[in-house]
């Protein structure tokens, strides 16, 4: 209750700020006086800027307090569910942005997004046991480990400002959806298509993650053999679904921006996302072939599963069997 609470806590900053911006505006369109002040006239005329230092200020910096103070930095990963909503929310109500978009598409795209934020959030809710909060993912605190009492400062630059870059840089496209008015084409039903798939893949990837999970630990519980390998449904076909279906998403997401004319940049996010999983991907796996009850299967299960993409040859071979089977 009590990170619950905070959560919603650490989101007044900016939407107080934001209101004001909007009250201010407004005030000023009312008189037609041109009575705007210089700082909210920059508001108005660099909506990404503005987006950039709300997020340095309101989540980099106070959710790494709050991370230090806890010593827990597992606030900011509820986080990456959420911003991506309120800045579809934020590109669309800005003054440069109202009025100079598509209508449909914008709510098209505002619900897609609201979709993603559920489904990350159940998942990350599922993981976490319901618990806001309670589990700090375990690759900050291997990096806390790695980087002993330099970790307090070293924490805000590759937990906090890396995760800006990303995120901004990902949810760009929400920014071009929100700024261009063009009638609806076939690169708007493609990029639908597209996230559909890839919300689709990647919830179908968690929950079987999910049961693989509770289905062992109820082994585990009962005293008999774990099951060493997930190689059953999406994980059958590539190694981590999970992580190909964000993907997925993330350009479907940016084909939006490239029917509007954005061009090649709108990859520039999802390519550094890509980049970012593909190292996650190697920490995941070094630490499976590490674990003494899984490392030969999973070593089995590398040969014949490809780490992303799936292939047809993987749909044709024998499923991986517990070593005591093979015995047998």
């Amino acid at each position: 209750m009590k990170n619950a609470i905070v959560s919603i806590l650490v989101l007044f900053p900016s939407i107080l700020f934001y209101l004001s911006f909007l009250r201010h505006h407004n005030a000023a369109t009312l008189a037609g006086d041109g009575s705007l002040s210089p700082f909210w006239s920059w508001c108005v005329d660099h909506p990404v800027l503005l987006t950039n230092l709300i997020f340095f200020f309101n989540v980099d910096i106070l959710f790494w307090i709050i991370g230090l103070v806890r010593s827990n930095h597992s606030m900011i990963s509820l986080y990456w569910s959420i911003i991506p909503v309120l800045l579809s929310h934020y590109y669309a109500t800005h003054p440069l942005g109202m009025g100079s978009y598509n209508l449909l598409r914008s709510r098209v795209v505002t619900v897609l997004t609201w979709i993603w934020s559920i489904r990350i959030l159940h998942n990350y809710l599922r993981k976490s046991s319901e618990q806001l909060g309670a589990r700090e993912d375990w690759r900050f605190t291997d990096m806390g480990h790695q980087y002993g009492s330099s970790w307090w400062w070293a924490s805000f630059f590759s937990i906090y400002v890396s995760q800006q870059v990303l995120l901004l840089g990902t949810c760009m496209p929400l920014y071009v959806v929100h700024s261009i008015d063009k009638p609806l084409n076939l690169w708007d039903f493609a990029a639908v298509t597209i996230c559909i798939f890839g919300i689709v893949m990647a919830y179908v990837a968690d929950t079987e993650l999910h049961q693989f999970m509770a289905k062992n630990r109820s082994l585990k519980n009962e005293g008999k053999p774990v099951v060493p390998v997930l190689d059953k449904g999406l994980w059958g076909y590539s190694r981590h679904p999970n992580y190909l279906g964000e993907q997925i998403w993330w350009y479907g997401l940016a084909l939006f921006a490239v029917g509007l004319g954005f061009g090649l940049k709108a990859f520039i996010g999802p390519i550094l996302n890509s980049l970012c999983l593909a190292y996650v991907t190697m920490l995941v796996e070094d630490r499976m072939v590490k674990q003494e009850h899984r490392a030969e299967a999973y070593s089995l299960y590398k040969k014949r599963t490809p780490v992303w993409i799936p292939m047809i040859q993987s749909c044709l071979e024998p499923k991986i069997k517990p070593k005591e089977e093979k015995e047998n």
